[in-house]
């Protein structure tokens, strides 16, 4: 066995997956051997998530009765809402308020008691932790504005649900089909950090309520889940600076500071994700009649590119793309773990199948043979 340590266990592979493929120096990204160009447009997230639970693309009629399940489960019960309701009156951070209904969740599932190697248990559970957390997060925007939350509607799909009830208002086609989008290209990223968390909680034999609690705590820290909130706060400085783009970023650049949505622990070219919702960012602006946030996108983009070699992750144009469906900037990340579930659930169904305690050595660098003394010595 190595003794060589490998810092944030860069490189190293712990296990096999037939999830999510990613190449970093090609730019390539696929779930269950389907590149997300070639589906990225077309299906919805129910279907990912179909594919992702079960290995392959439901067939209509599946993917009817899959939708059908989940609209069915969107429902809280009335102590989960009392839970979220006090947390609002608080203004707790979005993310905690996640993390706490997620583990409160537990409580109020029919199946909270079954073995955790249970597959249809499981199945069950991860429809109603995916169904409920829009739900739960759309009810906690509304009530810390002062807002009655807004009940489900079982005749929308998963994602233009989540708009009506953070709205109230019906999403436009446009706005549907882009967050729908979103959904789907946020679903899986491999063995990122809280997937990797969600795992490690799962190979103690623990249920998928603890592991997807583990995994919004570790997507809740600012080197992985927060970074499309800094890109909007730094496009609107943008805004609000009187500045072109250039000068701005070329000021900001100077001035040693951090440009958000550029690089990737994974990806040495641009990330396949960005060059999708760049798409969307665009339409949104269009029809908005306000591509500003677009364009300021684009010349961020060009200018990091050709002078610092950088190309954008998926936060990139996330942000502006949310911005202009009037989602509030410190829900983006929420955002991403509605998405995120559907892949950590995937994960955790994948590791009840062939489980190994994931159990990691430290090397010690402390000192030895220290003499002890008493406390009435000390």
């Amino acid at each position: 066995m190595s003794d060589e340590v490998k810092r944030g266990l860069e490189g190293v592979v712990v296990s096999e997956s037939r999830l999510s493929y990613i190449d970093g120096d090609a730019g390539e990204l696929g779930y269950r051997g389907y590149a997300i160009e070639d589906f990225a447009h077309e299906a919805s997230y129910e279907e990912v998530l179909s594919l992702l639970w079960n290995g392959e693309w439901p067939t209509r009629s599946e993917r009817d009765e899959f939708a059908a399940r989940l609209a069915d489960e969107r429902e809280l019960d009335p102590a989960v809402y009392d839970l979220i309701a006090e947390l609002a009156s608080t203004d707790a951070n979005p993310m905690a308020t996640m993390r706490t209904v997620t583990s409160a969740l537990s409580a109020y599932d029919a199946d909270t008691d079954a073995s955790p190697d249970d597959r249809e248990a499981n199945l069950a559970k991860g429809c109603r932790i995916t169904a409920k957390l829009p739900t739960a997060l759309a009810a906690f925007a509304r009530l810390r504005n002062g807002d009655d939350p807004v009940e489900p509607r079982a005749d929308l799909d998963h994602a233009a649900n989540f708009l009506y009830m953070l709205n109230d208002t019906e999403p436009d086609e446009v706005a549907a089909e882009t967050f729908d989008t979103a959904l789907v290209l946020h679903a899986d990223h491999g063995l990122n950090a809280s997937t990797f968390s969600a795992l490690v909680t799962t190979s103690t034999m623990s249920d998928l309520h603890s592991g997807v609690t583990s995994a919004i705590g570790t997507l809740a820290g600012g080197l992985h889940g927060g970074a499309n909130q800094n890109v909007m706060r730094m496009l609107k400085e943008i805004d609000e600076s009187g500045k072109e783009p250039r000068e701005w970023i070329e000021d900001a650049v100077a001035g040693g500071e951090r440009i958000p949505g550029f690089g990737h622990r994974v990806y040495n070219v641009r990330d396949p994700r960005a060059g999708i919702l760049e798409t969307y960012s665009q339409r949104l602006g269009e029809t908005a009649g306000d591509p500003r946030w677009y364009d300021y996108s684009v010349a961020i983009e060009d200018y990091m590119t050709e002078e610092k070699g950088l190309a954008p992750n998926v936060d990139f144009y996330s942000a502006s793309m949310y911005y202009q469906m009037g989602i509030p900037m410190d829900l983006y990340t929420p955002i991403f773990a509605l998405s995120r579930v559907g892949g950590w659930i995937a994960h955790m169904l994948e590791q009840y199948e062939d489980n190994r305690l994931i159990r990691p050595r430290a090397r010690y660098v402390g000192e030895r043979n220290r003499e002890f003394v008493p406390l009435d010595e000390r």
